[in-house]
């Protein structure tokens, strides 16, 4: 595959494509594509999907029938947020090139098995929503100063790890439930644990149940017993 970036007009055919098919469960018509963006000749829609097959976004299977191909599957998965001037291009998943052993040697299988992207790493993926960290007092859990955290709105229980409001304050801790009150709890020994007392709880606001956070050595998960 020569080039998988896409020029402007062909960002905007495909994703006119890709509208259409969303709201209309049908891709459409050649007669409907020339007539939305104005084309004199039905050629100029098969050189539009000529283009997009040869890079890897549509594959065809009839005449006027086509369907998404991996990079397609990639750009839907993406949201639009493709880049197409640089030559890095950000991508909404990871593809899945092949079946790799672990027991026996033997032939290597390469085949295109789809993409990992955030719906498969994160459940409920529509409850949450990303902080950036400011501080390192929960640096024994992995999470340092600049990570984003992701949080999902899920019941934070004893001991999970939570982002909380108090007097107009956030705080990311864990945190504790006892007869004493609500105990925060840094991962840091540096850093002290802040207690709030019983008659105040009402006054506390549990915004977020930390779920993983990003960093540029990876994403990390722990969506285990998320709701």
């Amino acid at each position: 595959m020569d080039n998988v970036q896409l020029t402007r007009k062909q960002r905007e055919f495909f994703e006119y494509i890709l509208e259409y098919k969303k709201d209309n469960d049908v891709w459409p018509t050649y007669r409907e594509i020339a007539e939305n963006f104005d084309f004199k000749s039905p050629n100029s829609v098969t050189q539009n999907i000529k283009s997009l097959i040869k890079k890897g976004y549509l594959t065809k299977t009839s005449d006027e029938e086509y369907e998404l191909a991996s990079l397609g599957n990639r750009y839907l998965g993406s949201a639009g947020t493709e880049n197409y001037d640089d030559e890095e291009t950000t991508y909404g998943g990871i593809p899945i090139k092949g079946i790799i052993t672990a027991g026996y040697l033997q032939e290597a299988v390469e085949s295109n098995l789809g993409t990992i992207n955030l719906n498969m790493l994160f459940p409920n993926l529509n409850r949450m929503y990303a902080l950036r960290v400011s501080g390192m007092s929960m640096r024994d859990t992995g999470i340092s100063d600049g990570d984003f955290v992701l949080l999902c709105d899920d019941d934070v229980k004893n001991g999970d790890i939570g982002a909380i409001l108090f007097n107009g304050e956030t705080s990311l801790k864990r945190v504790f439930y006892d007869k004493n009150g609500l105990r925060l709890e840094p991962a840091n020994d540096a850093y002290s644990a802040i207690h709030i007392e019983p008659d105040v709880f009402e006054e506390v606001r549990v915004i977020g149940k930390y779920v993983g956070h990003v960093n540029k050595t990876g994403i990390y998960n722990n969506t285990r017993g998320m709701n």
